[in-house]
């Protein structure tokens, strides 16, 4: 029994830093979630509502840069942000839905669907602001930020050879003489 639970512990703590039990190497590292059962619930509903506008204003943001995407017309952009935009508005409705049911589980005190259903907004909120960072990764934002106005002066040195080297000169002419109309032995 005492062995159950320290396997149990190891599992829980693995998992809540944002790696599966067992495995190593390089993972998203999230905050780790707080218990849900030493969350009072008044805090419960007051971490829900907090979470679903954070949710929210994420939506808001990736939404731009869906927008961002299609002015620049980059295809590639377009649907890695649209991917993370029909993930981030699914987990969005599964927040809200879970966060009527946790008013309801704490109306009607009952704790263990209202740790479930807390649980399960949390764990949205931490996709969600994982998704928000990959679509900034999709828009090249966190390699990179450009002014629109920008401009690049080019010098070209002055000791390059002539010519323009995406233009090769054509190969010589390869003359080719015709066979001789009558063999002779």
């Amino acid at each position: 029994m005492g062995l159950l639970a320290v396997l149990l512990a190891a599992g829980l703590a693995s998992a809540q830093d944002g790696k599966p039990a067992g495995k190593t190497g390089p993972a998203v590292v999230l905050p780790p979630l707080e218990k849900a059962s030493e969350v009072k619930d008044p805090d419960k509903l007051t971490r829900s509502a907090k979470s679903l506008g954070t949710m929210r204003e994420a939506l808001r943001g990736v939404l731009e840069k869906l927008e961002e995407a299609r002015r620049t017309k980059d295809v590639v952009k377009l649907n890695c942000v649209n991917e993370k935009l029909t993930q981030i508005k699914g987990l969005l409705r599964i927040s809200e839905t879970a966060d009527v049911a946790l008013q309801e589980a704490v109306t009607r005190q009952d704790g263990t669907a209202a740790e479930h259903e807390y649980t399960k907004v949390m764990i949205a909120n931490q996709k969600v602001a994982q998704l928000r960072s990959e679509t900034e990764e999709c828009i090249g934002q966190l390699a990179f930020r450009t002014d629109e106005n920008l401009s690049v002066d080019v010098e070209e040195p002055r000791d390059l050879p002539g010519g323009d080297p995406t233009k090769p000169p054509s190969p010589p002419d390869v003359i080719v003489r015709p066979p001789p109309a009558s063999p002779t032995l």
